[in-house]
């Protein structure tokens, strides 16, 4: 192989690391925000300032009113993705990211699962199913925030609507879903955080802290996710993102000193499983919610939908990769 084939090869591989290392960077800084101004105002602070950034790079005014028809969708598929955010924002203040990074995924593989007739997909369903169970109290082996647990399949929930109502508003073009989506879910999600942090929320730290996860957690990502898909086929980019969780776990082990059991290892390792083997076998029908990607989707945009789709701001691709987190 020479040179060139050889970073040909390597190339989207390393970008898609390189997006979810800075996807878990930006949970990681954002975690270390909280104790300003609470999950409810990084929440606040990262949907805001995305909604003001991607509104004044679509105007999506400029191709008229959406239809009556998408006002209903576009309004849900808004409040969906304030509230992933919100919700998994709770969460990381509860228990470690890699855990409730793990829990959020089983939204997306549900959709992905749900979408498929295939019974050899009730492998993946079981492999989910085990690896929640050894997180939740139930297993009787961790000891972990029952309610960030329940924020994190709150999360999950949500994101599960994201990618079923995204696709249902993906007929709108040059990035009008996720301006109108964004500009409903900070309606949604800044109230609570200006109810919450006050004035405190306005502080230049606090805005550039903002800032800095917005980059961190969409911009960057969704720019490197973009470079990758243009030479990853979706199944492969499907796997490569499903480590997800373990990234997360890596980046609080790092970045917050969060040390996890072998129990939650294992959990973390089944459900990654559980995603790679779903995205690796799923099949692509006509741009169906199944052909969506199972990574940290908090900010995709509904036009690549159609393309693939995570993660706000995680993103105008894949609404499972970088989800708004």
């Amino acid at each position: 192989m020479n040179p060139i084939d050889r970073h040909a090869a390597w190339g989207p591989g390393l970008a898609i690391l390189a997006s979810m290392v800075s996807v878990n960077a930006g949970a990681a800084w954002a975690k270390g925000l909280f104790p300003a101004v609470g999950s409810e105002g990084v929440t606040a602070l990262r949907v805001g300032l995305a909604a003001l950034i991607l509104l004044g790079i679509v105007r999506p005014w400029r191709f008229g009113r959406p239809a009556r028809s998408d006002v209903g969708n576009l309004l849900v598929y808004g409040l969906m993705l304030g509230a992933m955010n919100l919700c998994i924002y709770r969460a990381f203040e509860r228990i470690p990211l890699g855990i409730a990074v793990a829990i959020e995924v089983t939204g997306p593989l549900a959709v992905v699962v749900l979408s498929s007739r295939h019974a050899r997909d009730f492998v993946w369903v079981v492999c989910a199913g085990l690896g929640l169970w050894l997180l939740l109290p139930v297993a009787g082996a961790t000891q972990l925030d029952p309610a960030g647990i329940a924020y994190a399949l709150a999360a999950a929930f949500c994101w599960a609507m994201y990618i079923v109502f995204g696709k249902r508003v993906s007929t709108l073009h040059g990035g009008q879903a996720v301006a109108w989506g964004l500009l409903a879910a900070s309606v949604f999600a800044v109230p609570f955080g200006v109810a919450h942090a006050g004035m405190a929320l306005f502080t230049p730290a606090m805005l550039m802290g903002g800032v800095a996860v917005a980059l961190l957690s969409s911009a960057l990502p969704y720019s490197l996710e973009m470079m990758a898909l243009r030479r990853l086929p979706q199944r492969v980019f499907g796997i490569l993102v499903s480590s997800g969780p373990a990234i997360a776990a890596l980046a609080g082990f790092l970045w917050l000193g969060e040390r996890l059991t072998t129990v939650q290892w294992l959990a973390i390792a089944l459900v990654i499983v559980a995603s790679g083997g779903a995205a690796a076998t799923s099949r692509r029908v006509g741009g169906s919610p199944a052909d969506a990607s199972i990574t940290d989707g908090h900010d995709v945009a509904p036009d690549d939908l159609a393309a693939n789709n995570h993660r706000v701001g995680g993103e105008a691709a894949n609404p499972t990769t970088t989800p708004p987190a």
